[in-house]
């Protein structure tokens, strides 16, 4: 039998209800990080990488279900061909690294955005992750990749005229959840808390259909530098917003709880000396 009181049981019941379900992150500062440091802007995506792998162990241990990072987004493309030609190449060396740690803590990675104009090798080693991890219970972790919310509202428009011609569109009107189930980006649950780093304060056109009613935190702080301390001050903070869906004040009353048991839920972060350095020795 536990010996944890019933009072206990409560206020971890509760602390566990401060925790939002669904997170989504812009991260944002990669290149700054390096040109503030002297570095080339690769060295700035070599660190973010760092971050992903620091970030996505925090959330699974807060118990976040759904964590989704705008990695490549439509827009990218616009940058120096050189810059897109390395961000590929690192997330294929990155998925190559990352895929066995994901495996071993239980997470399944999936991704959201368009595959037709990935390079063959990112699709390759992309489908290979998904297939090891997709027994994964602990947490999702999807990347958004070649994506654009609003490429992802076309998609989903576009799918309802084919339905319609071919006859594969369910019959009776359309609703907010049938919809739904036709967006590309069906597979990300609405999105409880986005955040973003690197002190810009806007979506970008991120996941349009599930931040419909999403609570903001928008960060200063560059991604490579966004650490545990981080995703706890963003969940301390989402703890803090009376989240209403359209309701009165007193009905949402009871949803408020004190965000002080989540300081606890995640181990200090090491500290990374040298990080700089060490990026600056593989250029």
């Amino acid at each position: 039998m536990s010996d944890t009181s019933p009072a206990d049981r409560e206020r971890e019941a509760q602390a566990r209800r401060l925790v939002p379900r669904s997170v989504a992150m812009i991260m944002d500062g990669n290149g700054r990080w390096a040109q503030q440091r002297g570095l080339p802007r690769v060295a700035g995506h070599r660190a973010g990488a760092i971050a992903v792998d620091r970030v996505t162990e925090a959330a699974a241990r807060l118990g976040i279900e759904s964590l989704t990072l705008y990695a490549f987004s439509t827009e990218n493309w616009q940058r120096p061909a050189h810059e897109v030609e390395t961000l590929w190449k690192l997330l294929v060396r990155d998925l190559k690294r990352r895929g066995p740690k994901l495996l071993k803590q239980g997470i399944r990675l999936t991704t959201i955005g368009r595959r037709d104009r990935m390079p063959a090798a990112a699709v390759s080693e992309i489908d290979r992750v998904q297939r090891e991890t997709a027994g994964g219970t602990k947490m999702q972790l999807c990347l958004a990749l070649d994506y654009g919310g609003w490429w992802d509202l076309t998609e989903m428009a576009e799918r309802v005229r084919r339905g319609e011609r071919d006859g594969t569109l369910p019959p009776g009107p359309l609703t907010p959840e049938s919809l739904e189930r036709l967006l590309p980006s069906a597979i990300v649950p609405p999105v409880d808390l986005l955040i973003r780093t690197g002190g810009e304060a806007r979506i970008s056109n991120y996941l349009p259909w599930q931040l419909a009613y999403a609570e903001l935190v928008f960060l200063p702080v560059l991604w490579p530098d966004f650490d545990d301390d981080g995703l706890t001050t963003a969940c301390r903070e989402f703890s803090h917003r009376r989240r209403r869906f359209g309701r009165v004040d007193e009905q949402a009353e009871a949803e408020l709880r004190t965000p002080e048991p989540l300081v606890a839920a995640i181990e200090p972060a090491p500290r990374r000396r040298g990080l700089a350095a060490l990026l600056r020795s593989k250029r």
